[in-house]
């Protein structure tokens, strides 16, 4: 992509206004805790503290909107707390510059490398570095900062005190995605009628396992319903690609397929009541000739082999959503799913076990190559050197520069270029909305303490429908809170849409001068992805070789590594896609071919892995040795791949021909699986292969750059030392 057109999508993305679900309860719930704080503040001491508390009480409250599985009032409470510390260390060093620009750096590295743990602790984290950079003005005395630090603190702890005195839909982010997991697997089942090879996105499913990952506290409230349906989606989805599949299951036309097609529908009618049952908290409601339907199926005659065993093993798993959809019991007593009941738990650290956790992650990523690493360093240059910025221009408020920049700036080039275009954008609007406001009803502390508060519920209200509609409200919030605090309109709207330009110019200027490019890293993406994918394969063909070896287990540890590789290649695909730079050894056709054999190989080995044998059932020949070549062909090719070699499947190919001649093609299924699995593996050879012709001219190309590379570093050398001869006196 050149330059101009990613300049224009990254433009274009951040004025996109997007339609989502709003949450009208929680954004009055959360608006209400910024009201609280200012009035109390406002009645009981001044302006400058309620501005103080209204800056704890919304980034808490903004917090909460994040995407997380802790409880909210954790983040509100530890949002206040983080903002609160980040006050009263600022104004500590706020008397020095050198002093305060040190611990600015150092403040707004750490919060970089906290994108390492997520991007709810990234966002938070630059929450608390804006933070540092507006209150330090408003504290005259070491006591009165410790006192602002408690206002802010107190912020946190009315938001907290709101979603536990108010909750709004208990465990409704779980329920929500444990229901998108059904839905998920729903218009699988639904696509799989028209197209019996239809591909399957498993982010649902992954963020259901997400939302199951709990903290011992959790695991011991969580009602009994979110305990065990998971599972059932994830059985269920193998089953109906097993029936769907003409090459496993039942035949491209005729009786057996119509048939496939009714169930198919039917399987897709139940999880979609299923998914209302568990996102509504109610019954599940099922049309009568869907029942019938699924009543019908074990004693089909019609269906015949492979496809007759997936249409039984179907209609048992369907049996068991129906009974748990059903009972209705979403509002089941806690502790079913407690840690002692449950050995098979995902359990999440608490809270203050997470310190250790934390710096683990982020000693990780302590390298020059990773992407969050480069955006800490980029994150603390911006900041300190926006600060300094915004001190020595004539504006008021030069704070506003290094706080564009700091809430604007992104691990990745396409965020951090769509923000800064929508917080300006939104500034823009904002500012003018509020300074119409001003200037027609010149309000006083109370009136505008009451337009921040509103402003703040429309920020909240709007936060999930895109960046710049946020950011219009959030600038209106700060101009009626600064107002509030006493200062006019005129000394804050044309300061903070400059300041606010050049803090979005640095934070792009920033990235261009020290990026951090997904493209290059494609191969090794690409590398884990045959990885992960192909020791999924080779372990379910292991579950044949050894039916009774337990290696259950194993294949749902290598089925969820593939699921993270498969997002690791997604994302990272995804945003190369928009980088304005190319790819030297992996054009994005190329890249499209070898992701389209990869999620055949995985289709293949999910087909193989709906009929694994059970403990007792005697070995399939061949299996083994197919397993083992396998894995040691998968090892080398994902080397090569990185190293750009050809990948080569020779092993693989000698280990399918030697089971042919073992087990005289009496195997319908696995074997097919195999040769179905052979042929995705050469595809994905052929997508990411060179001929001779073109390694020679990459081999001739390198030589090039290398020469040309030392002939310049000469001509440098040389330059020097010309310089540096001394002249003739004469």
């Amino acid at each position: 992509m050149t330059w101009l057109r990613a300049l224009g999508g990254t433009a274009r993305a951040g004025v996109t206004i997007e339609r989502t679900r709003l949450e009208p309860l929680v954004a009055l719930r959360a608006a209400a805790g910024v009201a609280t704080v200012v009035g109390l503040a406002l009645w009981l001491v001044s302006p400058a503290y309620a501005a103080s508390a209204a800056f704890g009480a919304f980034s808490a409250g903004t917090a909460t909107f994040q995407r997380s599985w802790r409880p909210r009032k954790l983040i509100a409470l530890g949002a206040g707390g983080s903002l609160a510390l980040s006050t009263f260390l600022g104004y500590l060093a706020a008397g020095r510059t050198v002093t305060f620009v040190l611990l600015l750096a150092l403040w707004a590295f750490v919060a970089g490398m906290s994108w390492a743990v997520g991007s709810t602790a990234g966002i938070v984290a630059a929450g608390t570095v804006a933070i540092m950079l507006v209150t330090v003005t408003l504290p005259t005395s070491v006591e009165q900062a410790l006192e602002h630090a408690a206002v802010i603190a107190f912020g946190g702890v009315v938001q907290a005190a709101l979603i536990v005195v108010f909750p709004i839909r208990r465990w409704g982010a779980h329920r929500d995605a444990l229901a998108d997991a059904f839905a998920a697997v729903a218009d699988y089942a639904r696509r799989l009628r028209h197209d019996p090879t239809a591909p399957f996105d498993p982010e649902a499913m992954m963020q259901a396992r997400k939302a199951a990952t709990l903290t011992p506290s959790q695991a011991r409230r969580r009602p009994g319903f979110l305990h065990g349906p998971r599972g059932l989606a994830e059985r269920v989805r193998p089953a109906v690609a097993a029936l769907a599949d003409p090459r496993v299951g039942a035949p491209a036309e005729g009786p057996q397929r119509d048939r496939a097609r009714a169930l198919l529908k039917a399987t897709a009618d139940i999880l979609d009541a299923a998914a209302r049952s568990i996102r509504r908290g109610t019954r599940a409601q099922v049309p009568p000739d869907v029942l019938e339907v699924l009543g019908t199926a074990p004693d089909d005659e019609v269906l015949r082999g492979p496809a007759r065993q997936a249409a039984v093993q179907l209609t048992r798993l369907l049996h068991e959503v129906l009974a748990t959809a059903h009972s209705g019991d979403t509002h089941a007593r806690p502790g079913a799913a407690g840690e002692k009941s449950d050995p098979g738990l995902l359990v999440r650290p608490a809270m203050h076990r997470l310190a250790p956790v934390v710096l683990r992650t982020m000693r990780r990523e302590l390298h020059r190559d990773s992407p969050v690493f480069r955006h800490a360093v980029r994150l603390a240059a911006v900041a300190s050197l926006g600060w300094l910025l915004g001190t020595v221009l004539p504006l008021g408020h030069g704070y506003w520069a290094p706080i564009a920049s700091v809430m604007v700036m992104r691990p990745d080039f396409h965020q951090t270029y769509a923000r800064a275009v929508g917080r300006f954008a939104g500034t823009l609007v904002g500012v003018a909305l509020a300074t119409g406001v001003v200037q027609l009803a010149h309000p006083d502390a109370g009136l505008s303490g009451a337009l921040a508060v509103l402003s703040a519920g429309l920020t909240y209200l709007l936060m999930r429908t895109g960046y710049m509609a946020s950011q219009c409200f959030t600038a209106a919030y700060v101009v009626f809170l600064l107002g509030m605090g006493g200062e006019t309109w005129h000394q804050t709207v044309r300061d903070r849409v400059t300041l606010t330009l050049v803090g979005g110019a640095l934070a792009m200027l920033a990235y261009l001068l020290f990026p951090a490019w997904e493209t290059p890293r494609l191969r090794d993406r690409l590398a884990d992805h045959l990885a992960a994918n192909g020791m999924y394969a080779a372990a379910v063909i292991e579950g044949f070789a050894d039916p009774g070896g337990g290696h259950r287990a194993n294949v749902r540890r290598q089925l969820l590594a593939s699921r993270e590789a498969n997002a690791a290649w997604d994302e990272s695909f995804g945003r190369a896609k928009k980088e304005p730079v190319r790819h030297r050894g992996l054009t994005r056709g190329e890249a499209e071919d070898a992701e389209e054999a990869l999620r055949s190989v995985g289709r293949a080995a999910m087909l193989l892995e709906t009929h694994l044998p059970e403990s007792g059932a005697p070995p399939v020949p061949g299996a083994a040795r197919f397993a083992e070549a396998l894995t040691a062909d998968t090892a080398k090719a994902a080397r090569d791949v990185r190293e750009r070699r050809n990948p080569d499947w020779r092993r693989v190919e000698e280990a399918l021909e030697e089971w042919e001649r073992a087990d005289g093609g009496e195997d319908p299924v696995v074997r097919r699986g195999a040769e179905l699995l052979v042929s995705a593996l050469e595809d994905l050879a052929t997508a990411v292969s060179r001929t001779p012709l073109e390694q020679d001219v990459e081999s001739s190309r390198r030589e090039r750059e290398e020469q040309a590379e030392s002939e310049e570093a000469e001509r440098r050398e040389e330059a020097r030392r010309t310089k540096d001869r001394p002249r003739d006196a004469g």
